[in-house]
């Protein structure tokens, strides 16, 4: 339990979230009416997807006052406590995305093909050019995330084929693909989190004996690297914008290499020094 931790609480924290949009239809418990896209919860507080809002926007709608509100609290609260947040801490794909990550890596089917991860600002580029060419919130027509949540209400349906196909793109064309490399929505709560407080470091790097693990749990590896082998007086925070802060790293790391912090934190972090051996350490 306390190896897998944040693992539990982000299957908690998904579930939960889904569970407050479908009580409703499913129980007659009208928490929130809506869903990730747009909802009115306990029928005072507007929220919604700043990135529906910027399509609609785009296309040449303008939404209603409370839409642009509830865009407005949705976007300051992920600016605040980071942007990516979402996709590892709410974003109903996220199990999916994992579960075909632990499949490719338990049939060890090689790594397949990589695009770059910029892509995924491309396609973001790509969705509202075409919002604003067709007047149209364009993602939403194949969002995998809305399709879920209507396969969930109204049982087996096209939007499901969706959702297989992110599943099946991860186990057997790109490890790690949709999230890491293709997602617009990822891509666009990533660039709104730059700044964000809540970050993890690698304040314990000292420790590393170069096991690999969080590299190879991690969806963005490529932010590891500057935090956990920086030199003596560099930063251990991973502040790149494309880290999820999922904690997958600090659940894998029984050296308590990494932890949970803000981005002030000035604690200082020793460089690496020569790679460590579990074997050599239990040696006398």
């Amino acid at each position: 339990m306390k190896a897998g931790k944040w693992l539990i609480l982000r299957r908690l924290s998904q579930l939960g979230f889904l569970l407050v949009f479908l009580s409703g239809p499913w129980l007659g418990l009208w928490i929130a009416k809506g869903n990730l896209a747009g909802s009115l919860t306990l029928d005072v507080l507007p929220l919604s997807d700043p990135f529906v809002i910027l399509q609609s926007l785009v296309a040449g709608h303008v939404p209603a006052m409370t839409a642009l509100i509830g865009a407005a609290i949705v976007a300051v609260t992920y600016a605040l406590i980071g942007g990516r947040v979402y996709c590892s801490w709410v974003c109903p794909i996220n199990p999916v995305t994992d579960a075909a990550h632990w499949a490719h890596r338990r049939l060890n089917l090689p790594k397949g093909w990589q695009p770059a991860r910029s892509t995924r600002l491309w396609l973001l580029a790509t969705v509202l050019a075409v919002s604003a060419a067709t007047g149209t919130v364009a993602w939403e027509f194949v969002n995998p995330v809305s399709l879920l949540h209507r396969g969930l209400l109204f049982g087996i349906g096209f939007g499901w084929t969706f959702v297989l196909a992110v599943f099946l793109f991860d186990l057997v064309v790109s490890r790690q693909g949709w999230c890491g490399h293709l997602c617009p929505v990822g891509a666009f709560y990533g660039q709104l989190g730059r700044k964000a407080l809540l970050r993890v470091s690698a304040r314990g790097r000292a420790a590393c004996d170069d096991c690999m693990d969080c590299f190879a749990v991690c969806p963005e590896p490529q932010v590891l690297t500057p935090a956990l082998r920086g030199a003596t007086g560099q930063t251990p925070l991973i502040l790149a914008p494309d880290c999820s802060t999922c904690g997958r790293c600090i659940d894998v790391c029984d050296l308590d290499v990494f932890r949970f912090t803000h981005r002030f934190d000035a604690a200082p972090a020793p460089g690496r020094g020569a790679p460590k051996s579990r074997l050599t350490e239990t040696q006398p």
